[in-house]
Order: C-alpha cells, then structure tokens, then sequence
C-alpha cells in the first residue's frame, strides 16, 4: 500500500500524469535507449514504431496508481502475473528495474517541469517500486519453478526439423532440443520466446509464440503468421525472418514455457474462441484433450478472413474424427465454393457474432486473437451470463485487460 502522504499527493497529481502519459512513456523510452541501445533487443520495434508499447505502458503505470489509491478496480493480481510471464519469457533481471525506474521518473520531470516537486517525485518513485516489487517477487517464482537463475533465462538452442505451410503467410514450424535431452512438458495455452539474429546488423530481436502442439509431445511445434504491415506500421521482422531464413537443420534459440492461461481449464464443458492466428492455443487444446480426454464436450469458435488464411484446417478435420464432442462453428469473412466441405462445421459469412456462439450454461471459456475482437466476445458472453472468472484469454502484444461492456 501507498503511504497516507504518497496516497494524497499521487491522487492529486492523478489527472495531470493521465492526461501527460503518453509523452512521459515517449521520452522514457528515448532515454533508456539512447543510454542502453542493447535494451532495444528486448522491445518489438514494430511497436515502438507505432507507438503501441509507450502506450500500453502509459495505461499501466496510470492504471496502477489508481489501483492504489482505489480509483481503479481493475484486478490487478491477473495483470500483474500476465506481465510477470512475458518479462520471465524475455529474461528481464531485477537489477534491471533500478534503471527503468530512473530514467522513468528522469522522464517524468522532463515533461511535467517545476510541477514535480520533490514531494510529487518521491510520491510516483513510491508507485513505481511497490509495482516493480511486485513483479520481482512473481519473476522469482517463476524462475525457480523452471530451474532458472533469476533474470538469467537460459536460452536453449533447438533444431527445426520440419517447415509446413498451413494457410496463407502462415506457417509451423517443429522443433527438437539440439542437446539431445527432454523436451519440456507444458500447458495449453503457454507460449515461448524465440530470439533471433536479423541479417543487416539490425541485432537480436525477440518475439512470443504459443505452443501449438500437444504437450506430451517429442517435439515443439510453434505456428507463425507473417505480419504485414499496414497504415504506415512496418513488416514483422522476426515473422518475415523465420518465413524467409528458417528451415530444416537451422537452430533457433527458445525460452522454457511460459504463459498463466490455460486453455484447458475446468472439468466441464469447453469453449475455445479464436480469430486469427489465435488459433494456435486450441489447437494445442484440441490435441491435447484428443489424448487426454476425448469425451469431453468442445467447441471451437473461430474467426477468419476465409478458408485459405485458416491455418491448421487439415489438422481440425483429423481431430474432429478423434474428438466426437468437438463442435465446430466458423465465421469467415469472405466464403468460396472449396471452404464449407472441407470441415465438418458449421461455417457463416461475416465476423464472428458473440450471440451465435454455441455455450453452455456451465462451460469455461479460452479467448485469443486481436484485442477487440476479444473485448466484443467477452462482453457478449458476460452479457450472456459467462461468469467473469470462467473467461480466461491471451494476450499478445502491448495490451490491459479487455473491458466488460
């Protein structure tokens, strides 16, 4: 909790932090990379490019303060273990909070001025370290249950033996340790860090892709969608890299698995909801209840833009033969003659529509795909009756919780 005096100043400097965020987070950023430009291999270029990371962080920093000083009741136990994750997946240190923290609050005095008294600056450092405290205790945790030092993700190397097209600028991509030892168990729903070097000098680069096999597995199998960029955003350069460079015999570098969702969660009915390339967690769902337990009730709501950009299509059809609960329904935006025969599924022309979703009354639910998208399917399913903590979704990307409504 905030001290009584850091509370009152924080909730009166509250509204002039919000509506200042997003330059503060700009010039936090210039500042820590102009210092330490080997922080930018930890940071999506594309989304600093477009100004989605200084966002993302802006809402959280605003967010968290008012989570303290009871303005915002967000729950903030499940955002603060999604971000424990992905810093966990990137390696992040806690010697490394220190230095976001100062230039941070450099960055805060730069943009607010004479405003930021040194009462104001101790209030905000006081936000910052009881956050970032949090986070190293989560991290630690994480660490330990992987066998890992603290901020010391020890990078494996493993060796591709198979690249398959599954749809449009889509492709899986299978990997075994090149060690030799284990492959690593996981849960539905996780994902792993993979780290590349980009040709040109343009350094390491570091991006997180859900596991989409099955779990018990010999292998891991990641599936990547090539990013194109649009309104003014640039090409993904890992997506492009491992579509262009990466082939059988090649190593790449991967985390352990990280990821707090499941998507397999609960004992009864089970809604997996997808749009995209967020299929990728059912289809690790799919495979692994097919071996697991195979009478258990399914259904797969997905989303896309037709039958040719859905990946994973041959792999649907051989695990609704395994699976005889599974349910499938489809929304593709545009249908062609060649996409409603080949899946054992009902198929609809336009986007998804939340009131359609076939949904038991006791069914827990797995969201992923693009922030809105999930945002208007959660709220049609609370508005449906879906218990809030049934609704469980994947967030990839600069990004808060969806809203109710």
């Amino acid at each position: 909790m905030l001290s009584e005096s850091s509370a009152a100043v924080v909730t009166a400097t509250l509204p002039v932090v919000r509506a200042h965020a997003d330059r503060i987070t700009g010039r936090f950023y210039a500042r820590m990379f102009a210092a330490h430009p080997e922080l930018l291999n930890l940071f999506n270029r594309g989304n600093q490019a477009t100004g989605r990371q200084q966002a993302a962080l802006a809402a959280s920093v605003v967010a968290y303060a008012g989570h303290l000083t009871g303005e915002d009741a967000t729950g903030w136990t499940a955002v603060l273990e999604r971000i424990a994750h992905k810093h966990a997946s990137l390696g992040i240190a806690a010697g490394q909070y220190p230095l976001v923290g100062r230039h941070l609050m450099a960055a805060i005095g730069e943009v607010l001025g004479a405003a930021v008294t040194p009462q104001v600056a101790a209030a905000w450092d006081e936000v910052y370290w009881l956050m970032a405290c949090e986070l190293v205790a989560r991290e630690a945790r994480l660490y330990a249950a992987t066998g890992l030092p603290h901020g010391g993700v020890v990078w494996r190397d493993w060796r591709v033996t198979g690249v398959t097209s599954q749809a449009t600028d889509v492709v899986s991509v299978t990997l075994v340790p090149v060690d030799g030892g284990p492959v690593p168990g996981f849960v539905p729903g996780q994902y792993v860090s993979v780290a590349v070097d980009l040709d040109g000098g343009r350094g390491r680069q570091i991006r997180q892709y859900s596991l989409s096999g099955r779990p018990d597995a010999d292998h891991w199998r990641i599936t990547v969608k090539r990013v194109r960029g649009t309104a003014g955003a640039p090409d993904g350069l890992v997506s492009g890299f491992l579509h262009d460079h990466v082939g059988p015999g090649d190593v790449l570098r991967l985390s352990p698995p990280f990821g707090e969702v499941s998507a397999v969660a609960g004992q009864g009915p089970l809604l997996l909801v997808s749009a995209g390339i967020g299929l990728t967690p059912a289809m690790s769902a799919l495979a692994h209840l097919a071996a697991t337990t195979p009478d258990r009730p399914v259904v797969l709501a997905h989303a896309d833009r037709d039958g040719a950009a859905h990946a994973h299509r041959a792999d649907l059809v051989e695990l609704h033969a395994r699976l005889p609960r599974l349910r499938l329904r489809l929304w593709y935006e545009e249908i062609t003659g060649d996409d409603a025969p080949a899946l054992p599924a009902e198929v609809s022309r336009g986007r998804i529509d939340p009131e359609l979703i076939p949904l038991s009354p006791d069914a827990h639910v797995h969201l992923c795909g693009p922030l809105p998208f999930m945002n208007r399917v959660r709220g049609g399913l609370l508005r449906r009756g879906v218990p809030v903590e049934r609704i469980a979704y994947e967030v990839f990307g600069p990004g808060m919780l969806p809203e109710v409504g």
